[in-house]
């Protein structure tokens, strides 16, 4: 998913498994002479480095679509901050836009609802068949075995990015590869009087990619097969508190970052004030916010030893956007055509240019600009080293709980106080307690 949004409620986000069926979208009005409707409503998660952004990316291909099916797009674009919580009440109000956004770890929990019109095959052939998609996106539209509960419009992967002039610097030759390298940079960056690494410490969905992606690498997976909570387990303890570590262990992270929620990492590096940050394709924000080009650098993210690979040796889990159109739809039609004209091969290009991302859809990565630099390690950590969240329906409350438990950990870290495996542990033991019975 991209730009990360706050934290939702428990009571919010554990509402979202007693959505019921019958709610969804559906405010297209008007006709023409055969009856059908010639609106819709769509709403757009904020891609850009702000809303006006991505008003200016997308109205010109929604008057596009326009001209060539006389349908108009209203077009809506959703902090993330507000987006989780705008579908809740859209599921179970029956208020909402007929085509949306959502960030991919959210398919099955949204899945689970039954508010979203399900992608069997037969919609799959109205926008010209599956087999489109790239595998790793697909993997991130729902629970396995399950008809997707939306389709991949965008596909992001984490990497490392780094300031090239702070580097050259303080004698860092080359970016890290690995989380003992990484602590070493990080270590001659602070001894410069910079931050080494930044995190968004309040920031609960990206707590939760980094102590994922760290799981992983540790053997752990949150989940167990059969889908039951796995909080506790030593993989999971060890990726916790190894991320929390490079604040609390370490001092590669500055404390305020503790705090940070809404991008300020993000901001602190395109400034030159941090050396290094884990983010999602990051291009386009950068240079939004004054970053020339040539100012930075991109590298896979770290792993324990060795190179990124799968398994242990996952360094990502699969970010992205996907599209859904809500089941009770009054404009059906029309919404299957617009996914259809946002899931095509030319829009494909200009949008994931656009925002620099990876197009989800095999035949318009082959164009020249998917294959820049910057941009190929991004497709290779996708084809080769990423791995999507756990595909449960509760994964919305998994974001919650966890990434909770991450925040308060960097809140005591901040504050001076001790992070060890026991308080990890204990924090872990609290969330997996407020996790849903089954």
């Amino acid at each position: 998913m991209r730009r990360f949004r706050a934290a939702v409620t428990g009571a919010v986000t554990l509402s979202l498994a007693l959505a019921v069926s019958a709610c969804g979208g559906g405010s297209a009005t008007g006709g023409g002479d055969d009856g059908s409707p010639k609106t819709l409503t769509y709403w757009a998660s904020n891609q850009g480095a702000n809303i006006e952004v991505d008003k200016k990316v997308l109205q010109p291909e929604l008057d596009k679509f326009e001209q060539q099916t006389g349908i108009e797009v209203k077009l809506e674009v959703v902090p993330w901050s507000d987006l989780l919580n705008r579908i809740l009440t859209a599921t179970s109000s029956g208020q909402g836009p007929d085509v949306l956004n959502i960030g991919n770890t959210w398919s099955a929990s949204l899945q689970a609802s039954g508010a979203l019109l399900p992608w069997d095959e037969k919609n799959f052939d109205r926008i010209g068949g599956r087999d489109r998609f790239v595998e790793s996106a697909l993997g991130s539209t729902g629970v396995q075995g399950q008809d997707p509960a939306a389709v991949p419009l965008y596909s992001m992967a984490y990497a490392l990015y780094y300031n090239k002039k702070l580097f050259a610097e303080a004698g860092i030759a080359k970016p890290p590869a690995t989380w003992d390298e990484l602590i070493a940079a990080g270590k001659k960056l602070t001894a410069r009087g910079k931050n080494g690494i930044g995190v968004e410490g309040a920031n609960l969905s990206n707590n939760i990619h980094q102590v994922f992606v760290l799981g992983k690498q540790h053997g752990a997976d949150f989940f167990t097969s059969d889908g039951k909570p796995d909080f506790t387990s030593d993989g999971a303890v060890a990726a916790v508190k190894q991320y929390v570590d490079l604040m609390a262990q370490h001092k590669i992270v500055a404390p305020g970052n503790a705090e940070y929620a809404q991008n300020q990492s993000l901001s602190d590096f395109s400034k030159g004030r941090t050396g290094m940050l884990l983010w999602q394709t990051a291009s386009a924000t950068f240079k939004a916010q004054g970053m020339k080009d040539e100012d930075w650098g991109v590298a896979p993210a770290p792993v324990r030893s060795g190179k990124p690979g799968p398994g242990t040796a996952t360094n990502s889990m699969v970010a992205g956007i996907n599209m859904g159109v809500f089941k009770n739809t009054d404009n059906l039609d029309g919404a299957l055509k617009f996914v259809k004209f946002m899931t095509s091969d030319a829009e494909q290009k200009i949008l994931n240019k656009a925002y620099g991302s990876i197009p989800p859809v095999r035949s318009a990565q082959s164009d020249p600009a998917f294959g820049a630099p910057a941009v190929a390690v991004l497709r290779d950590t996708l084809a080769t080293s990423a791995a999507a969240l756990p595909q449960v329906p509760e994964e919305s409350q998994f974001e919650t709980v966890v990434g909770t438990a991450v925040k308060e950990l960097f809140a005591d870290a901040a504050a001076g106080r001790a992070v060890t495996e026991r308080s990890v542990r204990e924090k872990l033991e609290k969330a997996q307690q407020q996790m849903p019975k089954k």
